[in-house]
């Protein structure tokens, strides 16, 4: 069985036709050349050097479906964006990417992919039939495992592939616990950030825009505030909930002026453009009569007037380690269910 590709026509270099000719020009075994142009450990460094300048000279090419053969791996994970009962079901993949924390959190994992020689597929599952495409796209042997990130705690997909036993790793903690790998930012710590924040510039009453209090991460960022203002005397915290959205946090927003507070944690950053927003429409300068702090750090928070201070999620790193645990699952399917939290930064702009 060969692993390349024969391109028609002549060529210059020549082009190595089998691995035995890549071999027999490096002096090794064709074991050996596999052994190399499949990425195996193991190899000794004169042997790599010596089957590299073979596959220079020769300008072989490995064919992935025969190397597929041989490995038993495809070379392609799915990046998938998951959510059941929730507005994702209007989007399309161009609404998602268009979406600035979604949009950093896809690059991030695909450029966290492509250095590895990993093919990211990206795929929308809302639906029972599209989440059904996920979990039969990868037993029937197109990807390798699958790189999810889930908007809804009710969403039914990390079960399915873990039922299914597809290595999966998923973007931020589920909200029940689960045999899944997960990597996330400490929310509770990146909240306490905030109010440590908003309390040192001098606020009196303190205000936070939660998200929806079913998804993890936005029920420790509660949390993490609430607790965080407790030891800093700060007892009576106003509340008003929200969905994520630049709307819900203009509602919200309006409710916790009504309570007179002067500063304002949105637990993402469309809420606190939201909230900046409503601020400005009832005459109130930010942040001299009310400040605001949001999180994540995606380009709203540049785009608004002033600009958002805000705490930042370590995109790249998450989809980093995201990727780099995905493919030890893939290489050892019976490793138990791991689970990395990375530290948030509290990133100060204009609005407080």
């Amino acid at each position: 069985m060969t692993t390349e590709t024969q391109p028609s026509g002549a060529a210059n270099p020549p082009i190595a036709s089998t691995l035995e000719e890549v071999a027999r020009i490096a002096g090794v075994s064709r074991a050996s050349v596999s052994r190399v142009v499949n990425g195996k450990p193991g190899v000794a460094p004169h042997i790599v050097e010596a089957v590299t300048a073979a596959v220079a000279a020769t300008g072989y090419v490995p064919n992935r479906a025969a190397r597929t053969l041989v490995t038993g791996r495809t070379g392609t994970v799915l990046v998938v964006v998951s959510g059941a009962d929730s507005s994702l079901r209007q989007w399309g993949l161009g609404e998602v990417l268009a979406d600035p924390f979604f949009a950093r959190v896809a690059g991030g994992l695909m450029g966290s992919l492509r250095p590895r020689n990993i093919d990211p597929v990206l795929m929308l599952a809302v639906s029972e039939p599209e989440r059904e495409r996920v979990v039969n796209y990868v037993r029937e042997g197109n990807a390798d495992g699958v790189l999810l990130v889930s908007a809804e705690a009710s969403d039914p997909l990390p079960g399915m592939l873990t039922r299914a036993k597809i290595p999966v790793v998923l973007f931020s903690r589920p909200s029940e616990p689960a045999p899944i790998s997960y990597v996330d930012v400490d929310n509770h710590e990146g909240a306490a950030l905030a109010a440590r924040h908003l309390v040192a510039r001098g606020c009196r009453r303190l205000g936070i825009i939660t998200g929806p209090v079913e998804v993890a991460g936005a029920e420790d960022r509660l949390e993490g505030f609430l607790a965080a203002a407790r030891r800093l005397s700060m007892d009576d915290v106003a509340t008003a909930a929200g969905t994520f959205s630049v709307d819900s946090g203009a509602h919200a927003m309006i409710q916790l002026l009504a309570q007179g507070v002067d500063g304002v944690f949105a637990s993402n950053d469309n809420m606190a453009v939201g909230a900046i927003l409503a601020a400005h429409e009832q005459g109130l300068e930010v942040p001299g009569d009310v400040a605001v702090v949001g999180y994540d750090d995606t380009i709203a928070a540049l785009m608004c007037r002033p600009t958002v201070t805000t705490i930042r999620q370590p995109i790249e790193a998450i989809a980093a380690e995201m990727a780099r645990l995905l493919l030890d699952v893939i290489d050892d399917p019976g490793m138990p269910a791991r689970h990395e939290v990375l530290a948030p930064e509290l990133i100060v702009r204009g609005s407080a």
